[in-house]
C-alpha cells in the first residue's frame, strides 16, 4: 500500500516527524513497496528501509523532536 501523499502516512509517523522527514519516509517506502513485490514481508521490509533513510538525514533531538543531520 503505497502513500500517494503524506497525509496518508500512519498517524505516528506524521505526529512526530517534520515535513521533510515525512517526505524522505514516503519516498523510501514507496520504492522499497514496488522493489520488494514479490517479498511476503513486504510491508515491514518497506517500513524499515523508510525508517533507514530518515535515520540517515535525521536525528532526534534533546527535546525528542527529530532535526536534520547537520
Amino acid at each position: 500500500m503505497p502513500y500517494p501523499s503524506n497525509a496518508d502516512l500512519p498517524v505516528p509517523i506524521r505526529r512526530h516527524l517534520p515535513p521533510p522527514a515525512q517526505n524522505l519516509y514516503r519516498e523510501a517506502f514507496n520504492h522499497a513497496w514496488d522493489t520488494y513485490a514479490n517479498d511476503r514481508r513486504r510491508e515491514e521490509i518497506a517500513h524499515r528501509v523508510a525508517w533507514v533513510a530518515v535515520k540517515r538525514q535525521f536525528h532526534k533531538g534533546r527535546d525528542g523532536d527529530w532535526e536534520l543531520n547537520t
